[in-house]
């Protein structure tokens, strides 16, 4: 099974990240005067989906130099480069 495990944490933190965006543009602005006015979590929901999307194009483009590799000559069975029979 090649599941890399940057697929699902970047989908996870982009939904996290998604899900605050949308609570920090629609909440009451008054709730951010203990922060000094600053919306928290609409700059953390964008980090958040900032950093889910690194990770899901890492993940992609780990998988796609996997699968280039796999299919390359001389790729798997022994070391000579053939398949193992």
């Amino acid at each position: 099974m090649n599941l890399d495990i940057r697929l699902p944490i970047g989908l996870m933190f982009g939904l996290f990240g998604v899900m605050l965006v949308i609570f920090g543009l629609v909440s009451d602005p008054r709730i951010y005067a203990q922060s000094l006015g600053v919306n928290i979590n609409l700059w953390w929901g964008i980090a958040l989906c900032v950093f889910g999307a690194i990770m899901l194009w890492l993940g992609w483009r780990g998988g796609a130099r996997s699968r280039a590799s796999s299919h390359a000559p001389g790729a798997g069975g022994d070391e000579r480069g053939g398949d193992a029979h």
